[in-house]
């Protein structure tokens, strides 16, 4: 089974800038997702990348600003720019088939420890 392991998170003002990048076991899944929860709130997909396309995905609260990209087929990072006191959350990285690989950011699995962002203004 695929073991994730997010890295990078931390504290930042409003406006800045962080890089996540999440790191796979082994590569089983094509696709890859980011993912945050914000303390009361449900989990919500940030972003994802079909390791077999390219194609890259983002929900529209961080559309413009976060950039998902993969450098191998086991590493994934998440740039965040314009960093905005809602963006603090704790952020996960997750394994997804690629025919799940859609903007939905269903069907995810193989969920990583995740690493904390805060956002001060």
């Amino acid at each position: 089974q695929v073991q994730l392991v997010e890295s990078g998170g931390g504290s930042v003002q409003a406006g800045g800038s962080l890089r996540l990048s999440c790191a796979a076991s082994i590569y089983t899944y094509d696709c890859m997702g980011w993912f945050r929860q914000a303390p009361g709130k449900e989990r919500e997909g940030v972003a994802a990348i079909s390791g077999s396309t390219g194609i890259t995905y983002y929900s529209d609260s961080v559309k413009g600003r976060f950039t998902v990209s993969r450098d191998n087929a086991k590493n994934t990072d998440l740039q965040m720019n314009s960093l905005k006191p809602e963006d603090t959350a704790m952020y996960y990285c997750a394994a997804g088939s690629s025919i799940d690989c859609d903007s939905n950011f269903k069907n995810f699995r193989n969920w990583g420890q995740g690493t904390q962002v805060i956002v001060s203004s």
